[in-house]
């Protein structure tokens, strides 16, 4: 089946959709424990959900990156993530969607999110021809997605490590065997029409 370019595919229930980190352990550990992000987790800074397993295992080395060895899956509420996928403003100008580069600087500094489509991976982490999405968060929606979005937070560092031992071993197949059960998103009429061009 071909892929149009640029689709959110996640491991979704009815109510929520998970979303990858990596974080130090000292900051992943406590929050996959009590299932939410602990008070030193800054909730006044920019921080980045990918729904796609293999972008995250790109972005951290297969949880081996410094500062990326504890990978986590965090289910939110779709509601919170329509959300923010309605407030969030693309973090490129692109000529034709925004009037101008100022008036989309101008929207992009109030936004409280902001969205990035990077080439989704295949299991070695090779780009492919279509794009995944990087939803970054700040102000308002980092706060919100901490303490109100969250349903659960569990450690998936080792799924990352046998994943990628599998892909190692030349058995690709055994490895998509092992990976969350990403399918299309399901989004409102409209709601990507500001982030998609």
């Amino acid at each position: 089946m071909d892929e149009p370019k640029y689709r959110i595919r996640a491991l979704h229930t009815p109510d929520t959709v998970t979303v990858y980190q990596a974080y130090r352990p000292e900051l992943g550990l406590p929050a996959a424990r009590d299932g939410r992000f602990p008070a030193e987790w800054k909730r006044d800074r920019m921080t980045w959900i990918k729904p796609s397993f293999l972008w995250m295992m790109y972005r951290s080395g297969w949880g081996t990156k410094e500062g990326q060895e504890t990978v986590l899956a965090v289910e939110i509420t779709r509601e919170g993530f329509d959300w923010a996928l309605r407030h969030a403003r693309l973090s490129h100008h692109v000529r034709g969607l925004h009037p101008d580069r100022a008036a989309w600087q101008r929207e992009l500094r109030r936004a409280p999110a902001r969205v990035q489509w990077d080439p989704e991976r295949d299991p070695h982490l090779r780009p492919l021809p279509y794009r995944s999405l990087q939803l970054g968060l700040a102000g308002e929606a980092s706060r919100r997605y901490a303490d109100e979005w969250t349903v659960s937070v569990t450690d998936v560092t080792a799924l990352a490590h046998g994943v990628h031992a599998h892909v190692r071993a030349g058995d690709v197949e055994a490895a998509r065997r092992l990976l969350p059960r990403e399918e299309p998103y399901p989004v409102a009429d409209g709601l990507l029409d500001h982030l998609v061009h």
